[in-house]
């Protein structure tokens, strides 16, 4: 029997997968999770094989939440299961340690199978997305611009993002600056439009 733990932020959505699931023979839903930091925790507790995790979660995201269930829970294959098909998300979850990307229209039947896959010890990614991850190659974007580009998303002044990351105004416009040519925008939104849009932010 192959032990699931599902991480949805949405109820009906998760307690469909888990309706779905439960009637496959050889799959058993072991836990469920509302946040990334939940499914951290449920997965320490139960210890499932597969953790099945969407992107987009309050708190913790599922990035972080593979990290954190790859780095606490020894031999736990996490699944990425998104409506986003970003391709910086797919190569962000490939470094947390995810074994699958997969986008929610896929069929029914094809997660169960990718999930059989991935127990075996398979990578399984949308072919449709890793071909759109392979052209749109690596985030060009550092650590610091990714921090300080998300830090200017909600409109916040060179003088707010400065004092909340600790750093000089003068740096700040450096970051913003760099990150602004590197995505090609003509301005700190479109930046972060255009960021979003790859999965870089």
């Amino acid at each position: 029997m192959i032990r699931v733990l599902l991480a949805e932020d949405q109820g009906m959505v998760r307690g469909a997968l888990a309706s779905l699931l439960g009637l496959e023979p050889d799959i058993e839903v072991v836990g469920e999770a509302a946040d990334g930091e939940e499914a951290i925790a449920v997965a320490a507790e139960v210890r499932p094989d597969i953790a099945l995790l969407d992107i987009e979660m309050p708190g913790t995201d599922g990035l972080s939440a593979a990290a954190g269930i790859t780095a606490r829970v020894a031999g736990c294959r996490v699944m990425i299961l998104t409506t986003f098909g970003r391709p910086g998300y797919l190569r962000t979850a490939m470094e947390a340690g995810a074994m699958a990307f997969l986008v929610k229209d896929s069929p029914a039947r094809e997660l169960a199978a990718a999930i059989r896959r991935v127990h075996a010890g398979e990578r399984v990614i949308d072919p449709a997305l890793a071909a759109a991850a392979l052209s749109a190659g690596p985030n060009p974007l550092s650590a610091r611009e990714r921090d300080v580009l998300a830090a200017a998303a909600d409109g916040s002044t060179i003088g707010d993002i400065a004092r909340r990351r600790h750093l000089s105004e003068g740096t700040v416009r450096n970051y913003l600056s760099s990150a602004i040519q590197k995505t090609h925008a003509r301005n700190r939104i479109e930046a972060v439009q255009r960021a979003r849009a790859q999965g870089w932010l």
